[in-house]
């Protein structure tokens, strides 16, 4: 059996290149947030019952503890040393209470498994009050969980499992009760767009497309990462109708120059303002090649030995010389692709190629590394 193994000399990463699309504009819808309006995140412990024999055992004894309590709750007194059941399971229930939720108000929930129980598939979550940071609770969850995945278990042990069968989603099985202090945008005074991006260039667009639509002094853009609007005569009873209108204009967010690289996966994406600079690339590669095979030692007929199987492997290494490749000077991304293609360079490579070329300062652009 011959086997090859190629190992890039910079970095033996299988990477993928993903190019985003050319800059265009974007609401204003989708490069902020007002202030004010924001998502609070709630969590709840709970039980899921109905399982077939795939719940906690004995040894999660939270597990038999909740039950007892929750009988107890409901008029059965019981001993959690009683119980034997395996049909149910200790889970973590969290949600996302939205911004302006109303009581009454249906949301997801997400269930996840804390003890040992194998799947929760089929189970039911039973009442779980859902509770805030400051510890209140503002939505009550229950329904029937749904697992993305699947499980089969044989006679004789033999198991096979797609996806993960421990957590689950009951959609719309959260109750709004009550809204979260303090949300909702202000009926007084300026209001105040956050961006999600924070940029001087893309918040003073915003400020100045405002201005161009209800009026000028209308809008101003305070830092990077706020824009204030005052409200205008015409919309100060209409606060609502002013927020629809703005947030509907359009404007070019400034084009971040920006490479990013996961290390964990390999993956290398650019972004729409990076450019190159002129430089000269070379790269090469080892490659090791080891060959197997099976020696088997056969004794003499009635010689009272036995036959003997040992592997033998036989190791050879070959460098690969890379050559000189000169780097244009690019002008938008698709030079920048260009040029990665004509190098030949693997997608193994781009990780090394591209950070090596920010160190020589022929890269204009950021390099984040997750």
């Amino acid at each position: 059996m011959k086997r090859s193994l190629t190992f890039v000399v910079a970095l033996a990463l299988t990477s993928a290149l993903a190019l985003p699309s050319s800059a265009s504009a974007s609401r204003i819808l989708e490069l902020t947030d007002v202030a004010g309006v924001r998502e609070n995140q709630l969590i709840g412990y709970g039980l899921v019952v109905g399982l077939a024999n795939t719940g906690d055992t004995g040894a999660s004894r939270f597990t038999l503890q909740s039950v007892a309590a929750m009988l107890r709750r409901l008029g059965a007194t019981i001993e959690p040393s009683m119980i034997q059941t395996r049909n149910a399971a200790a889970v973590m229930v969290t949600a996302t209470l939205p911004p302006e939720g109303n009581p009454g108000t249906p949301i997801d929930v997400t269930v996840s498994s804390m003890g040992n129980a194998r799947s929760l598939m089929g189970g039911t979550l039973l009442q779980t009050p859902l509770l805030g940071a400051d510890g209140n609770v503002y939505a009550v969850a229950q329904g029937a969980v749904m697992v993305g995945g699947f499980g089969a278990t044989g006679a004789s042990g033999t198991s096979t499992v797609v996806n993960h069968l421990t957590a689950g989603r009951v959609p719309s099985g959260g109750i709004i009760e009550r809204r979260a202090p303090g949300s909702g945008f202000s009926t007084e005074g300026p209001i105040l767009l956050t961006l999600r991006d924070p940029s001087f260039v893309t918040a003073r667009r915003i400020a100045t497309a405002i201005e161009a639509s209800i009026g000028a002094g209308s809008a101003e853009a305070v830092d990077a990462s706020s824009v204030a609007i005052t409200v205008p005569e015409q919309f100060a009873g209409d606060r609502v109708g002013l927020l629809a209108q703005v947030q509907l204009l359009e404007v070019e967010p400034e084009a971040s120059a920006r490479v990013v690289i996961d290390e964990r996966t390999g993956t290398v994406v650019i972004g729409s303002a990076v450019r190159l600079r002129e430089a000269a690339v070379a790269h090469g590669g080892l490659t090791v090649e080891i060959e197997e095979s099976t020696a088997v030692s056969q004794p003499m007929p009635f010689g009272g030995g036995t036959t003997v199987a040992a592997p033998e492997s036989q190791v050879g290494m070959e460098e690969q010389m890379g050559d000189l490749h000169y780097v244009a000077q690019s002008a938008d991304l698709h030079d920048v692709v260009m040029v990665m293609n004509a190098l030949g360079a693997s997608p193994r490579d781009l990780i090394t190629i591209f950070q090596a070329l920010h160190t020589a300062g022929a890269l204009d652009a950021e390099i984040e590394t997750q």
